[in-house]
């Protein structure tokens, strides 16, 4: 009998799912971002995987040691600058993060899909919006208004 043969990836697949985590570990690497705001939507889009699917891959992805490299260089460079990051803090937010991800995807897996994708998208614009300060010019526009 004759043993079946492995499945192999596709090339197009190869490359995309290169090419996002590519993607998502510089922009991991500049800002601190990767994982929820470009490979989930990265997914969703190039390699068709549902919310849930995307959602799962990504946290998957940081279970492995996959930002070490700057995580190492951020905490040398940060104590070169007497800005030292404080590792008590790093195991408080890992112990916390652990926690708050099991049960963040037992709530996610009982969303509908759709639905878990407007809440992300929400998410990802109120984060845009503080980030860019737009609160403030909104309160000073309504401000100049009256």
């Amino acid at each position: 009998m004759q043993q079946p043969q492995p499945q192999t990836m596709a090339t197009q697949l190869i490359i995309t799912a290169l090419l996002i985590g590519l993607a998502a570990g510089v922009l991991s690497g500049l800002v601190g971002v990767g994982g929820g705001i470009i490979m989930v939507p990265a997914l969703v889009f190039f390699l068709h995987y549902t919310q849930h699917q995307a959602q799962g891959t990504s946290l998957a992805v940081l279970t492995l040691p996959v930002v070490i490299l700057a995580s190492l260089y951020y905490y040398h460079q940060c104590q070169k600058l007497g800005t030292p990051i404080d590792l008590k803090v790093v195991g408080l937010l890992c112990a916390g993060f652990i926690i708050g991800g099991y049960f963040g995807g037992k709530i996610a897996l009982s969303i509908d899909q759709e639905s878990l994708k407007k809440i992300f998208a929400l998410i990802l614009f109120y984060t845009a919006f503080k980030m860019l300060h737009w609160d403030t010019l909104l309160i000073k526009w309504v401000k100049a208004i009256f």
